[in-house]
């Protein structure tokens, strides 16, 4: 493993620890495959593999912000690729021996998210590459931060657009 992230609470833990029929109810058969039972989507098929667009993913079961557009990077495998997380501590590593390999599985802090695994074979300046799936997330464009609540992250994209 990388390093080593230690859970923390705050005011939307009920949310996230909502009961798995909520979940069931509230995400789509997809979603809830990915995020509670650590599936994993289809490469190259999947919602935000291919988005250029500017602006942040955020955890589609708590909503708490994890990945930026500005870390995003293509790395050829069909899933999304961010070099680093807007917050470490939003994320946690676990070690991951399953289908006959080593990873390190990366999950949300907070709503305990299965987010997809981390890679040291990412391009600087981290060296990483977590490989997250599309239905961990949701999506919320640069133009539309502010009125979704996200207006804090607005600096993150100083001297970029909207659609970019």
């Amino acid at each position: 493993m990388f390093s080593k992230k230690k859970k923390e609470t705050s005011s939307r833990e009920e949310l996230a620890r909502a009961p798995k029929e909520e979940l069931k109810e509230r995400l789509t058969p997809l979603q809830y495959t990915i995020a509670c039972e650590g599936g994993t989507e289809p490469a190259f098929q999947n919602e935000y593999w291919n988005n250029h667009e500017p602006g942040i993913y955020v955890d589609i079961v708590s909503g708490k912000p994890l990945f930026s557009s500005t870390d995003k990077f293509d790395s050829g495998t069909g899933w999304p690729s961010f070099t680093r997380p807007i917050d470490e501590s939003e994320i946690i590593e676990h070690d991951d021996r399953s289908y006959g390999m080593r990873r390190t599985e990366v999950r949300s802090s907070e709503a305990d998210s299965h987010l997809g695994h981390l890679f040291p074979d990412g391009p600087e300046p981290t060296g990483l590459r977590y490989c997250i799936n599309s239905a961990a997330l949701r999506f919320i464009p640069l133009d539309q931060l502010e009125e979704e609540g996200y207006g804090e992250f607005l600096s993150l994209f100083e001297g970029e657009k909207s659609g970019g």
